[in-house]
């Protein structure tokens, strides 16, 4: 009875078990009660991603991110796979949707003569970067590196809440002054100005360390760092193809799943499967007990 009460426990506890968010180092804790998270869609063991909202994320990455950003563990293949954000049961019409994105792109390659010469990319190509190497990416950002966001979800500290917070916690413009100061002001007399380097900006939720740009008490400088990337979400910057209404939060929420898709494409195979494997291993453990205590039903323990 005690192996069966073990066996039940335990594979209750791993299917029950999900990723607990938590915040990025050196950033505020997040605070649900405060200002609400999205619900994401692909959290938990029967969790999914929403293919409507990836779609949208990949139409975000496009248009605002691939400038300086690549996902070199990335195929155009990928896109179209199951799971993917353009999969259907039309076979020709995703095969088509993927090849029209992919040719978007030229792919540098060496012809019969040696030469180099440029083609449009196929599915089966990695996603082009903006840059040929990373030293041509710090000539173009001012000595910083974009980092590739092929797995930047799992890469981070607190995955996707993270990178959504990232992407909406920096300051309003009309909160920065034209001397490039933010002026926090606090009824507790903690408040002060912060001063942001040339060609960095202010994030809370990205680490780093505030107090020597801090004029006010040192003990109750602002949470986070600067960071190199400019803000870049804001109302209206991209037109959506469905029709859905660009806010920043949402372009966040939309661009969040399809980095979180993009580090884990076969996250819904893998979780289908693991539901199957649970179930079976569950019924063996009944199957087990049982045949445990038939064969030593007369045998004293």
């Amino acid at each position: 009875m005690k192996l069966l009460k073990a066996s039940i426990l335990g594979l209750a506890m791993i299917w029950m078990a999900a990723p607990a968010a938590t915040a990025a180092g050196g950033a505020k804790p997040l605070d649900k009660g405060k200002d609400e998270l999205p619900e994401w869609s692909f959290e938990g063991v029967f969790g999914r991603f929403d293919q409507a909202s990836v779609q949208r994320g990949f139409q975000v990455y496009k248009e605002v991110c691939s400038s300086c950003h690549g996902m070199k563990l990335l195929a155009y293949r990928n896109l179209g796979e199951p799971g993917g954000p353009f999969y259907s049961d039309d076979y020709e019409a995703t095969e088509a949707a993927v090849k029209a994105f992919a040719a978007d792109y030229q792919v540098e390659f060496i012809d019969d003569f040696g030469e180099t010469d440029r083609r449009p990319a196929t599915p089966a190509d990695q996603f082009v970067g903006p840059f040929p190497n990373d030293a041509a990416a710090r000539a173009a950002n001012g000595g910083a590196l974009p980092p590739d966001l092929s797995v930047i979800v799992k890469a981070r500290n607190g995955g996707a809440d993270y990178i959504y917070r990232l992407m909406t916690g920096y300051p309003g413009f009309d909160e920065v002054t034209l001397d490039n100061e933010i002026v926090f002001d606090d009824e507790d007399g903690h408040g002060g100005t912060l001063s942001q380097p040339i060609g960095l900006y202010w994030n809370p939720y990205f680490a780093g360390d505030t107090k020597p740009n801090w004029d006010g008490d040192p003990r109750h400088a602002p949470y986070g760092g600067f960071i190199a990337m400019p803000p870049q979400l804001m109302d209206g910057r991209v037109e959506y193809l469905d029709g859905t209404d660009a806010t920043k939060d949402q372009m966040a929420k939309d661009l969040t799943e399809f980095l979180a898709w993009a580090s884990e494409p076969k996250q819904g195979n893998r979780k289908s499967l693991g539901i199957a494997v649970m179930g079976y291993l569950f019924i063996l453990a009944i199957l087990l007990y049982f045949s445990y205590k038939r064969i030593w039903r007369n045998v004293d323990h």
